[in-house]
């Protein structure tokens, strides 16, 4: 990678395109002086442009020099890219069959991305051209209500139109055990609260409105809220100061709350599924490449299908649901071979389990980290 560093070094080197720049500018300033001194002096026409004729192209000769560094940069950047992931042609042709074969899903998935990023112009345009995508229209109709919502909580401080949506969907968000509408209520409450004087009172008008029906669920919290009127000439000093402290944060955990919930309810994830492979590719990338080199030299074959035959450390955002590896056969367990709990206490997976009740001749099997036997049919499944 240090070539190809270099290389790039090099090719974003601002040194040569600011002397292009700059050499272009002095053309301009030449031409404009000449047009300004035939405007004065019609009578020396010949002579300028004879003198202007001369400057201007030692003018051009600096910048097809400046430019030709900057392109002779740019091939070799282009060299050492194709130097350093030669590996990449290690990947068959059939391969690149076989992804343009799904390229009704891969469209679906660019469009559904340019929906859910409020690039509603650009996915219409996409659709169109792409054909038809199995989107529905009215999807789009409800990103562009997200984003409304969104634009008036970020920008205007404005979060009546959420509390508003949330509402409306106060039983489905019940049913998922939201909290949603309650968390935008008590950042209203805090933005009155910290509005001064008049702020204040308004706050408390608006507890004793709206707080009510919230107390069989959040009665704490809405204690903890009141409290901030104990400490309204200090709040640092407040055991329960944090959400009137820490207002940006607060408004940005809301806000993405918020679009959690909107595209929960549409059966959505909160963020695009294009997004996150793309960018888990791009991580896993490097690693393929150099596990693809040494099969290629070693010329051996990846033997699963379903997994990686390496693994990828992914950022703890990018960790979707729990998984187990099974301590003693070392793979992760699967639907087919669930982990499973002795009465002892330890996991291991189905298929280890029925290992060790074939290799004994007893009718009982043996924990391999602990003394304690067990039978096959005592031992439970743990649902992670």
């Amino acid at each position: 990678m240090d070539a190809i560093q270099a290389e790039f070094d090099r090719l974003n080197n601002k040194s040569n395109l600011s002397k292009a720049v700059t050499d272009i500018d002095k053309c301009i300033a030449l031409l404009e002086n000449a047009r300004n001194q035939i405007a004065q002096e019609p009578s020396s026409r010949g002579m300028t442009l004879a003198r202007l004729q001369q400057s201007v192209n030692s003018q051009l000769e600096k910048v097809g020099g400046d430019h030709k560094e900057v392109y002779t940069a740019l091939n070799r950047y282009g060299k050492a890219l194709d130097k350093k992931f030669k590996a990449a042609s290690a990947f068959s042709s059939s391969d690149y069959d076989a992804l343009s074969n799904e390229g009704h899903l891969i469209n679906r998935a660019i469009a559904m991305h340019l929906i859910r990023e409020g690039q509603f112009t650009v996915a219409s345009k996409f659709v169109q051209e792409a054909g038809d995508l199995d989107i529905p229209p009215e999807l789009q109709d409800e990103f562009v209500e997200m984003y409304q919502i969104l634009k008036a909580m970020k920008e205007q401080r404005d979060l009546d139109p959420a509390i508003a949506w949330a509402r409306q969907k106060a039983r489905q968000l019940e049913q998922r055990g939201s909290n949603l509408e309650f968390d935008l209520c008590k950042l209203q409450f805090v933005a009155m609260f910290v509005n001064g004087m008049d702020g204040r009172k308004h706050a408390m008008e608006y507890a004793r409105r709206e707080f009510g029906r919230f107390q069989d669920k959040h009665l704490k919290e809405v204690q903890m809220l009141m409290t901030a009127f104990l400490y309204t000439d200090n709040l640092q000093q407040s055991p329960y100061g944090r959400p009137f402290l820490e207002p940006e944060k607060t408004w940005e955990d809301v806000a993405h709350s918020f679009t959690k919930e909107f595209c929960s309810l549409l059966g959505l994830s909160a963020q695009s599924p294009l997004y996150l492979a793309a960018t888990a590719g791009a991580i896993a990338l490097p690693t393929l490449l150099k596990m693809t080199s040494i099969m290629k030299e070693k010329k051996t074959e990846w033997t699963s299908q379903n997994e990686l035959p390496v693994e990828i450390p992914l950022p703890p955002s990018y960790h979707f649901h729990s998984i187990f590896v099974c301590p003693v056969s070392k793979d992760q367990t699967t639907e087919e071979n669930p982990p499973m709990m002795l009465p002892c206490g330890h996991v291991i997976a189905l298929e280890s389990l029925q290992r060790l009740a074939r290799s004994g001749s007893a009718p009982s099997l043996k924990c391999p980290y602990c003394p304690k036997e067990s039978t096959l049919a005592q031992a439970k499944q743990v649902i992670i």
